[in-house]
């Protein structure tokens, strides 16, 4: 049996159906949120239907669950993608944090270039004040040293000893003798070894302050010492990339600048035609892989080419 019931609020009607309580007991939960409602909205004079809404319980809290979901997710976007997350505690700006790694980054490389620059200039500080002692050498190796049992006790690759072998028969007559005066005292009775075999682009022009030779040549091309030595300085350079200076007999120094490698430590002890570095194309002031070569006798700069052939 279906009763109806109505409760009047004024201008609005609202009709409510209800079944017997016996049936209300047999039905199921499910059942129960399918049930259909009607909201009828009446003119209180006219009783002219107004406004009718149709409902299920079911529908009801599906739209319910729904809208709050939508709701939640649109605020954590909105937060999540737009300003309004700095005004949250623990949240910072996101330029801040990019300018604060770029100021990290620029720090760090500071840090390194004055480190490089201090050492450089130390170095040249060392040749100027004259603590070097030019006519002797450190670290030379000893006439009764087993050169033999060196090389056996490292225990090179066979890569490596076919790398060292082709480089000790390249380019093994290269030397070339000044046809300066003989001095006793000077370096013209030096047999220079040609650092690196190629094309000389630019030559020594003192004026222009160009204090050597710049010779092209392919990249990764062993760069060897011109004399026997000791290297005073194996460092990196803004300039002039990996740079190497070696101090020879009779106050001469011979200069290697954009290397790709050095294969030589400071204060190693070097012999003419001995690998130090790598042809390479570091550095500002280059355009090309290339070794940029000086001589300096007693303080002052020397055409390389009166001296040896590229």
């Amino acid at each position: 049996m279906v009763s109806l019931v109505a409760y009047d609020f004024g201008c609005v009607c609202l009709l409510i159906l209800s079944m017997p309580a016996d049936s209300e007991k047999k039905r199921t939960l499910s059942e129960r949120l399918r049930d259909r409602y009607r909201l009828v909205i009446l003119n209180d004079s006219s009783f002219e239907e107004k406004f009718v809404l149709k409902l299920r319980p079911l529908s009801l809290f599906v739209g319910v669950g729904a809208s709050i979901i939508l709701l939640i997710t649109l605020g954590i976007i909105i937060i999540a993608f737009t300003a309004l997350r700095e005004y949250i505690p623990g949240y910072t700006d996101t330029k801040i944090r990019r300018s604060l790694i770029d100021l990290a980054v620029k720090s760090d490389s500071l840090v390194y270039e004055l480190d490089l620059k201090t050492k450089y200039i130390d170095n040249i500080n060392r040749v100027i004040s004259g603590n070097l002692k030019t006519d002797s050498t450190h670290k030379k190796p000893s006439p009764s040293v087993n050169y033999k049992s060196l090389i056996n006790s490292n225990k090179a690759s066979k890569e490596d000893s076919a790398l060292r072998t082709e480089i000790e028969h390249q380019e093994r007559f290269t030397l070339s003798i000044s046809n300066a005066k003989p001095s006793a005292n000077g370096i013209s009775s030096f047999f220079f070894f040609t650092p690196l075999k190629g094309s000389v682009t630019s030559s020594f022009k003192a004026r222009d302050e160009h204090y050597g030779v710049d010779v092209a040549s392919k990249e990764n091309e062993a760069i060897k010492a011109t004399l026997d030595g000791t290297v005073i300085m194996a460092a990196w350079t803004t300039e002039t990339g990996y740079s190497m200076q070696i101090q020879h007999s009779n106050n001469l120094v011979s200069v290697y600048k954009h290397c790709s490698v050095l294969m030589k430590k400071t204060g190693n002890y070097v012999k003419a035609g001995e690998v130090i570095a790598i042809v390479g194309n570091s550095g500002e002031l280059t355009t090309g892989p290339h070794l940029h070569f000086e001589l300096w006798y007693n303080g002052s700069p020397i055409d390389p080419q009166d001296y040896m052939v590229f």
